[in-house]
């Protein structure tokens, strides 16, 4: 019976500490990735900001805005290790109480990235807009696990990647977050049809002319999951007179930031997410790995006593009779 419990004990064991080191090194690669079927719809908001509305094609000031970005996974494009999600982004002049929701801008975008690195992919369609550009860089997330390093960051208004560079830890909602700003001034992104009138050329009808774009976009991250749980977006863009380098246009001018109530549940989401992956790469194998270990002893010393046990059958005490005694027998 000893024999029996030792070996099961043991065997256990072994079966268990292997489950603990696979769950530890192995199925968090497997397991842990960004899913398919997101949905998710985050508000950023601003103040006293300035816009060329395009309604009228007057240059509005002292606006409040609103932008509303609508997440949604197509699960059909998607693989095991590809995600391919879909943003429509509304922004909105909510200035006037009596019009709330004047449209400011409406815009698209289409990513397919790696579901561990969040790493951008050249495939499933992806598009900013109508255009296709060669993706690259990080896109709606940072890598699960996320390190304290510089990460290129792909820009959809400049179609291109930029680096975002880390700038410490600070708490968001109670979650620790890795912070990361992405900077570029004056770079031009495209060009833009007006009427001459509107930007003081009234000889001609209508001008073309270059768009230039300075940007500060700063990203709290939650390092486990790689979800940015908030952002901050100083945008200024402008229309230039390529003849003089002088801005001829306000096309927008402000900074967005995330809603208290869109960063509230992107850090509930997170806090949840950072359960489960603890839960299957720390806590888990660690308790898995300390009742294997018992198992294990337990097991070896059942199987040692049973040895012990059976070496006091043949002791000296109960020797068997052998041929010295025989012969005392015959002498007497």
């Amino acid at each position: 019976m000893r024999r029996i419990l030792g070996v099961t004990f043991t065997g256990l064991g072994a079966f268990l500490l292997v489950i603990a080191l696979m769950c530890h090194f192995f199925l968090p690669g497997q397991v842990i990735k960004f899913p398919l079927d997101e949905y998710t719809v985050t508000r950023l908001s601003g103040t006293n900001l300035e816009y060329l509305s395009g309604a009228t094609g007057t240059e509005v000031t002292g606006a409040t805005v609103r932008s509303v970005a609508t997440t949604q996974g197509d699960v059909v494009a998607g693989t095991s290790s590809t995600a391919v999600w879909t943003t429509i982004i509304g922004t909105f002049d909510i200035t006037a109480s009596s019009n709330p929701g004047t449209p400011v801008a409406y815009t698209t975008e289409r990513y397919a990235f790696d579901r561990r690195t969040g790493l951008l992919v050249n495939c499933c369609g992806a598009e900013v807009g109508t255009t296709r550009p060669h993706f690259s860089g990080q896109g709606y997330v940072w890598p699960i696990g996320t390190q304290k390093q510089t990460y290129q960051v792909f820009d959809s208004t400049l179609l291109k990647p930029e680096p975002a560079y880390y700038r410490g830890t600070t708490t968001v909602d109670g979650e620790n977050v890795y912070i990361f700003v992405e900077h570029f001034a004056n770079q031009q992104f495209g060009t833009v049809s007006v009427p001459g009138s509107l930007v003081g050329v009234p000889s001609q009808t209508e001008v073309t002319w270059p768009e230039y774009a300075t940007t500060t976009t700063t990203y709290f991250v939650d390092p486990a999951t790689g979800d940015p749980v908030k952002q901050i977006e100083s945008q200024d863009q402008t229309l230039v007179n390529p003849t003089t380098g002088a801005t001829a246009l306000v096309l927008f001018k402000g900074t967005l930031t995330t809603t208290p109530q869109s960063v509230t549940a992107a850090v509930n989401t997170a806090k949840s997410s950072d359960t489960e992956i603890s839960a299957l790469q720390t806590i888990g194998p660690i308790v898995g790995g300390i009742v294997a270990l018992i198992l294990l002893v337990v097991g070896i010393l059942l199987l040692a006593g049973e040895k012990g046990d059976e070496y006091d059958e043949y002791g000296e005490d109960d020797e068997p009779v052998g041929d010295d005694d025989k012969a005392v027998g015959a002498e007497a």
